[in-house]
């Protein structure tokens, strides 16, 4: 592709772990979440009440990080190595945009078991799309993006085939 407009990119990844309740297994995950990332963590308050699990409205309930930029890419080749390079398709959603889990922190490389810690799992998000998307979200002169300039699932998919040397699997 000649036109700079139209190169997919990576915009941002986020890593979350979802505690679901505050106090020492949130301190603990705050602090895995630094471990892997190299980034400090911010705590997620729980918007609604929900009885069932005991959560309250506003109660913190777990962390997450945004990465961009170099340390965006470079933890997303980490975390792609865990995942042993494989995606599945229905990982993408129709925007472009892909999420995937995973189980241990322990998979990433360098890194131990802690008895203290425990065992933490991760969601991670990575939004992929194409130069200009700010124009749909900026405060002032707020526009739709056409059609044609939006990510697919089948464009973000051969953007990581190309990038990251992924393998999707159907």
């Amino acid at each position: 592709m000649s036109d700079v407009m139209r190169q997919p990119r990576v915009e941002k990844v986020s890593v979350n772990i979802g505690v679901g309740e505050a106090g020492e297994r949130l301190v603990k995950a705050q602090k895995v979440l630094e471990m892997v990332t190299g980034q400090k963590p911010r705590v997620t308050i729980a918007k609604v009440t929900n009885r069932d699990l005991g959560v309250r409205e506003g109660m913190p309930i777990g962390c997450k990080v945004t990465l961009r930029g170099e340390r965006a890419e470079t933890f997303l080749k980490k975390a792609l190595w865990v995942r042993e390079n494989r995606v599945a398709m229905w990982s993408f959603d129709p925007e472009g945009n892909l999420s995937f889990g995973i189980s241990d922190y322990t998979d990433f490389e360098g890194m131990k078991y802690d008895p203290e810690i425990g065992i933490f799992g991760m969601d991670v998000n990575v939004v992929i799309c194409r130069p200009g998307r700010r124009v749909a979200r900026r405060r002032v002169m707020k526009r739709t993006i056409p059609h044609s300039h939006r990510m697919t699932r089948q464009e973000a998919a051969v953007f990581m085939k190309e990038k990251y040397n992924i393998e999707v699997m159907e």
